[in-house]
């Protein structure tokens, strides 16, 4: 799944290839990947353009001038620039064809990704956006947030971490390094993460997403690249995929459990 340095990735990739160019054309295949009346989106799109792709955690927010495209890659969703006259490629669902003759290719092979044309007035009445928590780069992640949102939680931190609700971005891939490098075992729950392990998650989150997103993100099977960008980050993974391969720090075997039903890596004597 495509996590905030994936996303952060494909934000600056397309910024720099389809911003002020007249869409003419919309072409949906499958739509029920669109959450708007299928009619009234293309009415409002066509003829626009985009001036600018911003992002809230995982959802990419494409502006227009009066409304947001707002889409979520969830699973497997990428994006492709072709040339118009190329072949439709199977798994490609929705085509915005460009006054150049190229096309932005939104491509999902499990069709989990999702896209909301929401007007700007209207964008914190989304609740996935209006109650994504802060990110990891962000000032206002600060020990006293986190702690005050997890204090109380007879959770496992690793399935805090992944609450979006309280760090923005943040998923498998990143939850399992963040939670090596803070020094903590993923089956804690939340109630027993002092003020200072506060501190190091937010530490280790604020190192391990600003690394991912400088290396283009994690290309792994279960998620590759797309826009011919191919991320560079899984070169730097500590735990996760790496079970049974020796610590980076001490040597011992990497564990592997599922916790919340995701799949946890973990050195068992870095994380007692």
């Amino acid at each position: 799944m495509p996590e905030i340095a994936e996303v952060e990735t494909v934000r600056n990739t397309l910024k720099k290839k389809i911003l002020h160019k007249k869409i003419i054309d919309i072409n949906i295949i499958y739509g029920k990947i669109i959450e708007n009346d299928l009619e009234e989106f293309k009415k409002i799109l066509i003829g626009k353009e985009f001036i600018d792709i911003k992002r809230k955690g995982k959802w990419l927010m494409f502006e227009l001038d009066d409304y947001y495209l707002l889409s979520h890659l969830r699973m497997e969703g990428k994006f492709f620039l072709k040339n118009s006259d190329e072949e439709i490629a199977k798994h490609e669902h929705i085509i915005f064809t460009f006054a150049d003759n190229t096309d932005l290719r939104y491509h999902d092979t499990r069709k989990f990704g999702r896209m909301n044309l929401v007007k700007k007035e209207d964008i914190l009445k989304v609740e996935a956006i209006k109650k994504q928590g802060y990110e990891p780069l962000s000032k206002e992640l600060t020990k006293d947030y986190l702690y005050n949102k997890i204090n109380n939680k007879h959770i496992p931190i690793k399935t805090l971490l992944l609450d979006q609700t309280i760090i923005s971005g943040l998923g498998n891939i990143y939850a399992n390094e963040v939670l090596f490098y803070a020094g903590i075992n993923p089956s804690r729950h939340g109630v027993s993460i002092t003020l200072l392990e506060c501190e190091k998650i937010i530490k280790a989150s604020n190192e391990v997403i600003k690394k991912a997103i400088e290396c283009g993100g994690t290309t792994i099977k279960s998620y590759t690249s797309s826009l011919g960008v191919t991320g560079r980050f899984q070169q730097y993974l500590a735990v996760h995929k790496r079970e049974n391969e020796p610590c980076i720090h001490c040597g011992t075997p990497i564990n592997k459990v599922k916790i919340g039903g995701r799949s946890t890596y973990f050195c068992p004597k870095c994380q007692k």
